[in-house]
């Protein structure tokens, strides 16, 4: 979308172009709190992390 402004515009035509702009609903956006509590785990988070953290620095030959 393109608005023109220009100069010498009055203050009616400046709100008529501000109103424009801002009609638009932002985005909702995600919704991560929809998630919350589907993945069981066996073993705690902290673990699990610490342990693929720690994948480069073993050695599997």
């Amino acid at each position: 979308m393109v608005l023109v402004l220009k100069k010498g515009a009055s203050k009616k035509e400046i709100d008529a172009i501000e109103k424009k702009l801002y009609k638009k609903k932002p985005s909702k956006g995600f919704n991560a709190k929809k998630y919350n509590g589907i993945l069981k785990l066996k073993e705690d988070p902290l673990a699990i992390q610490k342990r693929l953290r720690d994948e480069w620095e073993r050695d599997f030959s």
